[in-house]
């Protein structure tokens, strides 16, 4: 999953059986056909191996993608990324028992573009949406006035 730093927008998502440079890639590269990239863009991860792989760097590269990781043990340092985690888990995957891999991900797909992106309501962004935020933003926006 790649969450947006501007807006905690779920940006994109990837699902395997195991963690695999492909795999992170596959969210990369939707994100990257999402949304805009403006120039000086920051990717934060943390140390796993997935992230730090020669292809994966090699494509943030080649996109002009600044490069940032965790200092090593630190989960602070992602703490948009690892919010988002803990706000799906507890409002979706920890409520019920999956049957497959596949129903889990589609719920997750569903959760993120359905609900968290559009309805979900964030303290942190004045008490609207990820994706209002996002239009805001774009749209030259500065004052967010809670509804």
């Amino acid at each position: 999953m790649r969450c947006s730093s501007c807006s905690t927008q779920g940006a994109a998502w990837a699902a395997a059986d195991r963690m695999r440079t492909e795999l992170v890639l596959d969210a990369l590269h939707m994100a990257l056909g999402r949304q805009r990239l403006d120039d000086g863009l920051l990717h934060h991860s943390d140390r796993g191996s997935q992230w730090a792989s020669g292809d994966y760097r090699r494509e943030l590269d080649q996109r002009g993608v600044i490069c940032s990781m965790s200092r090593k043990a630190n989960c602070r340092d992602n703490v948009v990324a690892e919010s988002f985690f803990a706000t799906i888990k507890k409002e979706l995957i920890h409520r019920r028992v999956w049957t497959t891999r596949a129903s889990a991900r589609n719920a997750i797909a569903d959760h993120v573009e359905m609900f968290y992106n559009p309805h979900r309501r964030h303290s942190a962004l004045g008490y609207i949406s990820p994706a209002e935020f996002e239009r805001c933003y774009h749209n030259g926006v500065t004052t967010i006035l809670a509804a």
